[in-house]
């Protein structure tokens, strides 16, 4: 790789978690939290691939965000857990380049299966008698196939930039992870054309599933207000408000860290609003999404009954 001949530095230091006075507890926390994050998703997973009744759009999608999400948080949190027993906050260059790679890919993807979630409902809601002939399983398939190929051409694009930076003395990112605009701090190149390009490219990218979303949650709303039945209202805006929370959570984090100007950004508010996307998030999507949903648990019941009384 081009950028790793140019560069003098061969290897970042991860202080995110080190330059805490209360490492044990962070420790513990972050290691129950991937662990949570982890085991209720390989849940939500086996539940819809054991179950019949759960292969449908809505949970073929779930089965896809619950993947990414554990894929998500594996990108960064056992590196730091690793590297706290190890008494090590060393990663290789090759190393931090490939884990923003990943990170952001499946940051990408959580934004695109939210929308398409979200278009899901939309379906589901405003056009219930066409759902089936709409929502067919090779549209599902192409949308999901359609993410993975647009998050891996974007991150490509910003790692191939990050590559071809050179990093000369400082090689300290105060932060658990290889993130984007620390590194370009660290750089002694120019990044002009790196912070363009995440306020360009990498704007549209999260802003246009963003609005995709926001317009299907504004039809659906204004379909639902149109039911009579004040009890299927509430029903349809409980699962709306559910969604839309984390939305506004995920959303919320990302643009606080990435579409605000370099010089208003300090450590400890990057880390803390970092945290709460790449760790908080994925481990509520079973809590929020799917242990509330009557049908995901009847199967979760289902499968762990089998397991302790099998036939």
């Amino acid at each position: 790789m081009r950028g790793a001949n140019q560069s003098s530095v061969s290897e970042f230091l991860l202080l995110g978690l080190s330059r805490q006075p209360q490492q044990q507890l962070l420790f513990v926390l972050f290691l129950s939290m991937y662990l949570a994050t982890v085991l209720g998703n390989v849940l939500i997973l086996l539940a819809i691939s054991t179950d019949s009744r759960l292969h449908t759009p809505m949970y073929f999608f779930l089965g896809n965000l619950s993947f990414v999400d554990i894929s998500f948080s594996s990108t960064t949190v056992p590196k730091m857990l690793t590297n706290h027993i190890l008494r090590r906050q060393t990663i290789s260059y090759s190393g931090c380049l490939t884990q923003m790679y990943f990170l952001f890919m499946f940051v990408d993807m959580d934004n695109f299966l939210l929308a398409v979630m979200a278009y899901d409902r939309f379906v589901a809601v405003c056009h219930p008698l066409h759902y089936t002939t709409k929502m067919t399983p090779q549209l599902c398939v192409l949308l999901v196939a359609g993410s993975w190929v647009i998050a891996n051409l974007n991150v490509l694009l910003h790692t191939l930039l990050m590559a071809r930076l050179s990093f000369c003395a400082d090689n300290t990112i105060a932060h658990f992870f290889c993130d984007v605009l620390p590194l370009l701090k660290l750089s002694c190149s120019d990044t002009y054309i790196n912070d363009i390009v995440i306020l360009t490219e990498g704007a549209l990218i999260t802003i246009t599933p963003f609005v995709c979303t926001l317009i299907s949650y504004i039809c659906i709303t204004c379909a639902v207000l149109r039911v009579p039945s004040t009890k299927g209202k509430w029903k349809a805006f409980s699962t709306c408000g559910s969604h839309l929370a984390v939305v506004s959570l995920y959303y919320g984090t990302i643009i606080a860290v990435f579409f605000n100007p370099l010089s208003s950004h300090s450590a400890e508010t990057d880390t803390a609003a970092t945290v709460m996307y790449t760790v908080v998030t994925p481990m509520l999507n079973p809590f929020i999404y799917s242990l509330r949903n009557k049908d995901l648990k009847g199967a979760l019941r289902t499968m762990i009954g089998r397991k302790r009384f099998p036939t």
